[in-house]
């Protein structure tokens, strides 16, 4: 086909829709300009470009003289993607233009139960429950859904789509989350992916780290893990291995994820305030008196359906022990930090994640660390994205394959 006429129109084509996605709206003189092709070219295949409802027409131009020109735009409207954050606790779905434009945000509970073959397609009928709702909310429907891309807190296989090391909750649906399940499921083309790749991803496109050659999105929440992205590309390595972080063995022999996670801050919470209870017993009851009632008061306010945000709170307020808390854990973190940093020498590191977002309470800990202790020191800061890192990243990719298929579409 390459060389004939209709293969050169398809060409033509996606020029002008480049042309037209990079500079805005333009006229058919603008385009021919802009690519280089002649004026009955442009207009034909504009035509046909209309016709795909890829292409609209938004007015006419606000020229001085002569007759007015037609003005044309991307149609970002023609299709939409959805972008799926498959969470620990919490299911986040984005649904998108074709300009990666976030029109609808939801976020669903995460019904996890013991995993058998029932379980599995509860757990599809319930994506798709929701997607459904979604929607029905924004007047679409289905055939208007090109693409949706997911991110799931697990290892996802770059050639099988098959998931393993998936996040202790979800430990059992590795098969209802696969790449096969979820294509099976679902009426579009999907794509899957770890989350936190997804997440380095939406910061590096629209977040904190745009336009940082080297950088990694270290994402600490229920589980541990790494994005790291070179000049824009995510590096996946061996069996997509590449930012497995939680497997990196601390000096007492274990796992990072093990003392990271938001259940290993909660156990070093506990040991703390268990050795605090320890000093006060023996404390001397007359000359500490005013002290131990004091601090009783303080562990207990702590230790009362602690979670670690009602440990962030507390420490944010000036708590002392909820800050001597947080401080052991940025040394655990700072550990961590430095082994990436003397190997891959980012210029940037992003903290993400249910804990990691707290970043005021945990960058002026880590940042006096690294001045003072790393032999190489990027810069630190927190996640731009927030909870919707992981749909972002979703959305770019289901976006990009869209386009992409677009494109071939022409090409056939």
């Amino acid at each position: 086909m390459a060389g004939t006429p209709q293969y050169i129109r398809n060409l033509n084509e996606n020029l002008i829709m480049d042309a037209l996605i990079t500079q805005g709206t333009m006229s058919r003189a603008d385009i021919s300009r802009q690519t280089g092709l002649s004026k009955p070219t442009v207009s034909s295949a504009v035509e046909h470009l209309i016709a795909r409802n890829l292409v609209r027409e938004t007015g006419r131009a606000d020229n001085a003289q002569g007759r007015k020109a037609t003005l044309l735009c991307f149609n970002e409207k023609a299709y939409y993607v959805c972008g799926v954050d498959l969470g620990a606790t919490r299911i986040r779905i984005a649904l998108s233009d074709l300009n990666g434009e976030i029109i609808a945000y939801r976020t669903y509970p995460m019904v996890v139960q013991e995993a058998n073959d029932q379980a599995e397609a509860m757990m599809l009928e319930l994506l798709r429950s929701y997607m459904n709702e979604l929607l029905e909310e924004t007047h679409l429907n289905w055939n208007q859904i090109q693409c949706i891309g997911f991110g799931i807190p697990g290892v996802v296989q770059p050639e099988s789509g098959r998931i393993n090391r998936i996040v202790d909750p979800l430990a059992g649906l590795e098969q209802a989350f696969s790449l096969e399940s979820l294509s099976g499921a679902f009426p579009c083309e999907v794509i899957l992916e770890n989350d936190v790749n997804l997440a380095a991803l939406g910061e590096y496109r629209s977040g904190a780290a745009a336009g940082y050659p080297l950088f990694i999105f270290f994402s600490i929440g229920t589980g541990t893990g790494a994005g790291i992205m070179v000049h824009g590309q995510l590096l996946r390595g061996l069996g997509g291995l590449t930012g497995e972080i939680a497997e990196m063995l601390m000096e007492d022999g274990r796992r990072l994820e093990e003392v990271l996670s938001a259940d290993g801050l909660m156990q070093l919470a506990k040991r703390h305030l268990d050795s605090l209870d320890e000093v006060l017993e023996v404390a001397d009851s007359n000359a500490k008196a005013d002290v131990t009632v004091t601090a009783t008061v303080h562990v207990e306010d702590i230790r009362t359906h602690l979670t670690p945000e009602k440990l962030f709170e507390a420490a944010r307020s000036g708590e002392a022990e909820a800050l001597g808390i947080v401080k052991q854990y940025s040394q655990m973190i700072a550990s961590a930090l430095r082994q990436i940093s003397v190997v891959l020498a980012p210029n940037l590191i992003v903290l993400g994640g249910g804990v990691g977002g707290n970043g005021d309470v945990l960058l002026p800990l880590l940042r006096q660390i690294v001045s003072e202790q790393f032999p190489v020191q990027p810069q630190l800061i927190c996640s731009k994205l927030g909870e919707q890192a992981v749909v972002t990243g979703a959305v770019q990719v289901a976006v990009q394959q869209t386009m992409l298929n677009l494109q071939q579409e022409a090409m056939e």
